[in-house]
């Protein structure tokens, strides 16, 4: 039993060293790219493969996916990290948005990679990839 916890341990901390191993050393195009496997694997269901709002699950949702290569432009010219981050997070509430359909990707990520601090850093790291992709492919 033992010896599964320290198995444990280890990949945890194996997963942090790699999540901020990833934060520190990757250039800016290879966290693009790392950014764009996330997206086309969690979001491009809704968003589609471009961000464009047209995935193949688009059309079945109540509220159409917003156009995500558009943020900054429907804020003035403005990417507001902050806000974005919280939204895709999704585990505090943002009732300017109102109902919520998009997945809670903050819990879902810890799901994978479990709650504990750990588990936080590597959610924050999918996050951070996340938005540094969305960021690159503003127009």
């Amino acid at each position: 039993m033992q010896r599964c916890g320290l198995g444990i341990v280890v990949m945890w901390w194996t997963l942090l060293g790699m999540a901020l191993a990833a934060e520190q050393q990757q250039s800016p195009g290879e966290v693009v790219r790392v950014g764009h496997h996330y997206f086309v694997r969690y979001c491009s269901a809704c968003h589609g493969v471009e961000g464009r709002g047209d995935g193949p699950a688009a059309s079945a949702l109540r509220t159409p996916p917003a156009d995500l290569t558009r943020i900054a432009q429907r804020r003035g010219g403005h990417f507001p990290v902050a806000e974005i981050v919280a939204y895709i997070d999704g585990r505090s509430s943002v009732p300017a948005h109102g109902r919520r359909e998009m997945p809670v990707w903050g819990e879902r990520f810890g799901e994978i990679v479990g709650r504990d601090a750990l588990g936080e850093a590597v959610v924050q790291s999918h996050l951070w990839f996340l938005i540094e992709y969305l960021q690159a492919i503003q127009q």
